[in-house]
């Protein structure tokens, strides 16, 4: 389990098909053994990755099929940013929203501009998804834990603070961009649990 507070960001050193896998390399903020011993987990731009190995200041992980087509990990070129976090411990701060880690899809950086001293961000969205948000609701992207300020059926809006932006790899996204995106678990459940009842009351 992750909160979508960013920890650090890691720099992509080598993505390589291998015989069962991709092995993505990267290094990392951290220090050596702090949290990241093998098997553990590691949400990289918001996806839930295992700790295969560690080299020093560098981490690598494995990655199948159903990563690459779901997230915007196989896209990662040598040099990239990606958003890093440690799964938080029972007793850690929950500074964001629950994020599981498991991504959803990808969105496109639709708009990404100044508007006064504020930052604009908007991100395309299958329609299946815009259930999930409301406005002041939280949304994962890219691994932040993020405020929704508009939602359309095909997209939504944040606006970025100078700290976000200063600290995760949100700085180097461009329109066109492909983001990962993980919509709240908690509305998910709710929506699960309730269907079945409204089902029966429409009957």
């Amino acid at each position: 389990m992750f909160t979508g507070i960013v920890e650090g960001v890691g720099k992509v050193e080598s993505l390589v098909e291998e015989k069962e896998s991709w092995c993505l390399t990267l290094s990392l903020p951290f220090e050596e053994n702090d949290g990241l011993e093998a098997g553990a987990s590691l949400a990289v731009n918001g996806c839930c990755l295992t700790f295969r190995k560690q080299g020093g200041q560098t981490g690598e992980f494995d990655l199948l099929e159903e990563t690459l087509n779901r997230t915007n990990l196989g896209d990662l070129k040598t040099g990239d940013l990606v958003n890093l976090e440690r799964s938080v411990p029972a007793n850690g701060r929950m500074g964001g929203h629950f994020v599981t880690g498991h991504i959803d899809g990808v969105g496109e950086v639709k708009i990404f501009e100044e508007r006064g001293k504020n930052l604009y961000f908007r991100v395309s969205l299958p329609e299946k998804y815009s259930c999930y948000l409301v406005d002041k609701g939280c949304v994962s992207v890219d691994g932040c834990s993020l405020t929704v300020c508009e939602v359309e059926q095909d997209s939504f809006a944040i606006w970025l603070i100078p700290h976000t932006l200063g600290k995760t790899n949100l700085q180097q996204k461009t329109v066109g961009d492909m983001i990962n995106l993980e919509f709240d678990i908690l509305a998910k459940y709710v929506e699960k649990f309730s269907l079945p009842i409204l089902g029966n009351l429409e009957r």
